[in-house]
């Protein structure tokens, strides 16, 4: 039996979002699949407390640490993205899916090219962190820009146990100069707490499926 066509993505969303010299920008990528509260959270809080003038909401066409058979089309992670991520400061975007790249580091190269004299920093759940040092070339990637790590349920202490934190201890900041976090040359990296959402994309899907 052969697949459906998946519906075509709006040009809108293939092109890299337009940010000024001068502006502190986070970039806050994940396939979103799907996206809920506990992401929309999370961008409230890095908006917040790092300062940001705009936050680029990434939808990633594919995860390579995921199975991408459970992966729902773009179109539908994008909408619904857009229909989560209501502050105006907040751009969401599939420019990955133009230039074809998979990887983070990719990404992040393709994004500081493209971008000189805008302050970005990268930012990412503390889910995340625990396997972060899986990720194609995350030593790059931390060298590439700023990191900031938003506290996550039952994530809080990844900062402390996980191979990225070991690795760069010399290169965290205080939560306290979060603000600034942005403006820092890489390696610099924070970790900030806040109120934290229990929500997560693969309980959603498994509450879908039965």
């Amino acid at each position: 039996m052969l697949s459906s066509p998946q519906p075509a993505v709006s040009s809108r969303y293939l092109k890299m979002p337009h940010a000024e010299k001068g502006l502190a920008v986070g970039l806050f990528g994940g396939s979103f699949n799907p996206p809920h509260a506990g992401h929309a959270l999370v961008a409230e809080i890095a908006l917040r407390r790092l300062a940001l003038d705009q936050l680029w909401w990434m939808v990633t066409p594919g995860n390579p640490l995921k199975n991408t058979r459970e992966l729902a089309p773009l179109t539908e992670r994008l909408n619904l993205s857009e229909q989560i991520a209501r502050n105006p400061k907040i751009k969401v975007t599939a420019f990955e899916a133009t230039h074809h790249v998979r990887f983070t580091a990719d990404t992040l190269a393709l994004v500081k090219a493209r971008n000189p004299g805008v302050d970005f920093v990268w930012i990412m759940g503390a889910d995340s962190l625990r396997d972060f040092h899986r990720w194609q070339r995350w030593r790059q990637i931390v060298m590439t820009f700023p990191i900031a790590v938003i506290d996550r349920p039952g994530a809080t202490l990844s900062f402390l146990s996980s191979v990225v934190a070991k690795t760069f201890d010399y290169a965290r900041v205080d939560e306290g100069d979060a603000p600034r976090l942005a403006r820092m040359r890489a390696p610099a990296w924070t970790f900030i707490h806040g109120p934290r959402s229990s929500l997560s994309s693969s309980a959603i899907r498994k509450m879908a499926q039965g």
